[in-house]
């Protein structure tokens, strides 16, 4: 894969990776579950990176991997659940947009860098 994919391709390219290579979804509660456990291993990477926990001896950090692992299974919620996270994250924006227009330019504590 050489090109950018778009969010759409990405649930389309998961979604024909499950139907060949995976047999089918796990049940959306066990995707869930899943989500945890991946945000939990971003987490632990995070504390260790940018945090003041240390690796463990032999322990390594791909923080990329995590990352990926993590929208892996948000893509998979998404598609078996029928949303369409390209309009939602549209939506979404513009409802961030419209409620916090100014909410982060006027707090005192958040200086620009």
């Amino acid at each position: 894969m050489d090109k950018e994919i778009t969010l759409r391709e990405a649930q389309q390219l998961v979604d024909r990776w499950i139907k060949e290579y995976g047999v089918r979804y796990f049940s959306e509660l066990t995707n869930m579950a899943v989500l945890t456990e991946e945000v939990g291993e971003l987490a632990r990477v995070m504390a260790r990176l940018y945090g003041d926990q240390s690796f463990k001896r032999g322990e390594t950090a791909n923080l990329g991997d995590e990352l990926a692992d993590v929208l892996w299974v948000l893509l998979c919620i998404a598609n078996q659940t029928g949303t369409d996270l390209t309009e939602e994250l549209r939506r979404n924006i513009g409802k961030k947009t419209a409620r916090d227009n100014t909410r982060h330019l006027d707090n005192p504590k958040l200086e620009r860098q």
